[in-house]
């Protein structure tokens, strides 16, 4: 792993094998499985650009925090265990790495937390979580991200949920936020469908609110959050490739994360798709910032089912 010039908020860094008493681990890759090989992801220079987003106003642990009615972070000690280094042009290489982090925090038992790099990045960090046991992943997100592949790629950013639904732990996957056009087909939503998929779009998330996304997450359950920034409204985060407008709002968003922390408890969590040369003004960067923050604050360690 390599140490960042920045961590983010300014926590401790630490390097992922060597974790003692941490609550929550930060890990980022700016690289997944390219399409292009040898081109940059277009969201490669995400994790600096959202490591230093916030200021110390709004990230010092000993700040109280209005959003969760908490100190920042929730109390929990948190580090920053840099970034994997990643190939552009060995998606499997990223793969591993990705999922070799993420086994060393769990295994000291922190939540891990990744800030990527495009959408392929999560694919081997939810099959890390999922090898500990039941999970439901829950994706927030402008697009389902479920085509067995394209261009002959099984592993880039449309084959995400595709690919989580195949991890043998992974009990349910719940998609928020649809909406618009993306690279899926008609036959893709009906095979996530038939799988099992439970899709509440953004059309019915602003007529029915969150709690009915609450009611879809098992009482209990250890929750993956994934999260494709192109899901919130562009008003929240204007940088990402494809905006679609009538997103998830920034206190839906809280209201979400706090739902699910109270019914169930999320284990980890990723945040990705954010291209930070399309927000100028770096008010996007600012926004995940203070969401990773919020998760932080409701997360939990692994419950082990009985």
């Amino acid at each position: 792993m390599i140490k960042p010039e920045k961590t983010f908020c300014d926590v401790e860094y630490a390097e992922s094998r060597h974790l003692t008493g941490v609550d929550v681990a930060i890990f980022s890759s700016g690289h997944g499985s390219p399409y292009k090989p040898g081109v940059p992801s277009h969201a490669a220079e995400a994790p600096s650009a959202i490591r230093g987003a916030l200021t110390w106003y709004s990230s010092n642990p000993n700040q109280f925090d209005f959003d969760t009615l908490k100190p920042v972070f929730g109390g929990k000690r948190i580090v920053d265990c840099g970034d994997i280094g990643g190939s552009l042009t060995d998606g499997a290489e990223n793969r591993s790495k990705i999922a070799e982090a993420t086994r060393q925090i769990l295994s000291s038992g922190a939540a891990p937390f990744l800030i990527g790099g495009d959408d392929s990045t999560p694919i081997s960090f939810i099959q890390a979580i999922a090898e500990t046991g039941p999970v439901t992943v829950l994706q927030i997100d402008a697009h389902i991200d479920w085509r067995e592949e394209v261009d002959g790629e099984r592993f880039g950013f449309s084959s995400t949920m595709r690919r989580a639904s195949e991890f043998e732990n992974v009990r349910r996957i719940v998609q928020v936020g649809a909406r618009g056009p993306g690279s899926a087909r008609q036959t893709d939503f009906e095979e996530a469908q038939a799988w099992g998929a439970k899709f509440i779009t953004a059309r019915m998330l602003h007529a029915h609110g969150v709690e009915q996304i609450i009611q879809e997450i098992p009482s209990g359950e250890n929750v993956i959050l994934a999260v494709d920034v192109d899901g919130l409204d562009p008003s929240v985060v204007p940088g990402v490739i494809l905006p679609a407008f009538g997103g998830v709002t920034y206190t839906q968003m809280l209201e979400l994360i706090m739902g699910v922390s109270e019914k169930a408890n999320i284990v980890g969590a990723n945040f990705v798709e954010y291209v930070p040369e399309r927000d100028p003004s770096g008010t996007g960067a600012a926004a995940i910032a203070r969401i990773i923050c919020n998760a932080i604050s409701a997360s939990g360690p692994i419950r082990q089912s009985t």
